[in-house]
């Protein structure tokens, strides 16, 4: 008898402990886990027991105990020692499980394991009505945690319905005190490569996602992902497809479409609704992660043999790398046969220069470029009266549908009206942006004309000075096509743009694309 009692004195000397806060941000900044682990130990002190380990978890929500690290090492350490029987200590209840299904589930988990189980602020009792109790003590936790979950987002849709983004901040925006309580997004250090990002999305300086992803990569201000980490693919097309950065707040699990937020907007919502076009549109070619800064002909100028793309490398010399251009092509007459940079970028920058027009035609082009001038603020003029006979228009065909929409129990229309109506929305805003969108006075003519004429004059000085994507932009702008180059006789006659073809009838001449007798008979 005596033995028994000493035995089990002996198998309740040894406790383990086990502390959790609902999230990373408490065990950062709080005192949670000490706290607890203070209390916990004062009690397994008072029992005479000694602390064998100590299980600590800063994992959110109280559903499956197997998600918390903290839960899982636990257990596993009890699987280590199965001759062993501990006691398993814990500060309250609450943070056990708030999940009914689950706590009587890790109740029998620590049961096969031989476990005993104290709380600071609860008696477990081994027996029918004592596991009723603890039942109902669960049941009760569940329903306030289930409780607060709804009252949360409650809160939080009321916040989102009054123009508040209420999740973490996307990249370029962070958190700062609204007027009226609360937190509003404000832009910050990151906002304006995320607005260039956008802005040349939409344009087409950036063909693909990947690129956007390059481009952050390649500034020293790089947006964060979720959690710090860096922008990954999937994170950048999430970006791309954000409304917020238009000035709207979607949240699709929540019915809210479109609703104007109290945050500063990076971009319009038309070019917003051109980055969406360009996305939905057809698929571009892959951004290759080797076209870097060192090669900004690679992939642009093409083989005079075969016709495809021509690729770049350094090659190993005796004292140093050399960098060559060359065909890789299977099957070409010139694979392999390597150009030198300094040749094949040189002698494009002797066409570049090629394209200097004559000063009488910088006379006709500034005329004609005032004209257009004067034609586009005339047409800006009568913008705002188009613009509003269009969302009148628009708010017709939404009140229609809604009046259909109200009148149907099929699930089939009344989806295909809610998506008709989201469209129309959508056609609303951007009516309304362009109404009350006001010209900007602060460029004027001659500062549009001095920023265009410095492209058009000399695009050799920008790729000659510029970075590699300036350079890039360069042969978009001036070649509309890839230029093909031979590697005994140069470039052959590439397609220029018209406004250098206008411009610079020399450098067409001089190439044979037109006769030297002129556009007219002699």
């Amino acid at each position: 008898m005596s033995t028994e009692i000493i035995q089990e004195s002996e198998i309740k000397l040894k406790a383990v402990l086990y502390c959790r806060v609902s999230s990373k941000r408490q065990a950062d900044e709080g005192h949670g886990l000490d706290s607890q682990e203070h209390r916990c130990r004062q009690y397994a002190a008072s029992k005479g027991y000694e602390v064998a380990a100590v299980f600590p978890d800063d994992v959110s929500g109280g559903g499956d105990f197997m998600r918390r690290p903290g839960m899982v090492a636990l257990l596993a350490f009890l699987d280590a020692h199965p001759h062993e029987n501990f006691v398993v200590i814990f500060d309250d209840l609450k943070r056990y499980a708030r999940d009914t299904e689950f706590h009587l589930k890790l109740r029998r988990e620590m049961q096969r394991r031989g476990a005993t189980r104290e709380c600071l602020n609860f008696n477990f009792e081994d027996s029918p009505e004592g596991e009723f109790f603890e039942t109902i003590v669960a049941a009760q936790g569940q329903l306030e945690r289930e409780q607060n979950r709804r009252q949360v987002i409650q809160k939080m849709r009321a916040r989102v319905e009054k123009g508040y983004y209420c999740f973490a901040p996307p990249p370029g925006y962070t958190y700062v005190e609204a007027n009226d309580g609360g937190k509003v997004l404000s832009p910050d250090a990151n906002a304006s490569l995320v607005r260039e990002a956008l802005e040349g999305f939409a344009s087409g300086r950036f063909q693909s996602a990947t690129e956007v992803m390059r481009f952050f990569e390649r500034n020293a201000l790089q947006p964060n992902g979720r959690h710090g980490t860096r922008l990954h693919l999937q994170s950048v097309f999430d970006l791309l497809r954000r409304p917020l950065y238009a000035g709207y707040i979607t949240v699709e699990k929540w019915g809210v479409h479109l609703q104007p937020g109290k945050h500063k907007p990076l971009i319009s919502f038309a070019t917003w609704q051109r980055v969406q076009a360009r996305l939905d549109g057809n698929a571009t070619a892959p951004f290759r992660k080797d076209l870097d800064e060192d090669f900004p002909l690679r992939g642009f100028v093409r083989c005079a043999s075969c016709g495809n793309a021509m690729t770049a490398a350094w090659s190993k010399g005796r004292a140093r790398l050399y960098p060559y251009y060359l065909c890789q092509t299977r099957n070409c007459d010139l694979k392999g046969k390597s150009i030198r940079r300094d040749k094949i970028e040189g002698e494009l920058e002797t066409l570049l220069k090629a394209l200097t027009p004559a000063p009488p035609l910088l006379k006709m082009f500034r005329a004609m470029f005032e004209d257009r001038w004067a034609a586009m603020q005339k047409q800006s003029l009568g913008a705002a009266e188009t613009a509003r006979a269009e969302l009148k228009a628009l708010e017709r065909q939404s009140a229609k549908l809604m009046e259909r929409l109200l009148g149907t129990d099929s699930p089939s229309l009344i989806s295909a009206y809610e998506a008709e109506i989201e469209n129309l929305e959508a056609k609303k805003i951007a009516a309304s942006e362009r109404i009350n969108a006001k010209a900007d006075r602060k460029t004027g003519f001659e500062d549009m004309y001095r920023t265009a004429c410095a492209f058009l004059t000399s695009p050799w000085k920008i790729w000659e000075n510029g970075s590699w994507a300036q350079r890039r932009i360069v042969l978009r702008l001036v070649f509309p096509k890839p230029v093909t180059y031979c590697r005994n006789e140069g470039y052959r006659t590439p397609e220029i743009a018209l406004p250098f073809k206008v411009l610079a009838p020399k450098f067409v001449t001089d190439l044979g694309v037109v006769e030297g007798a002129g556009f007219e008979p002699a």
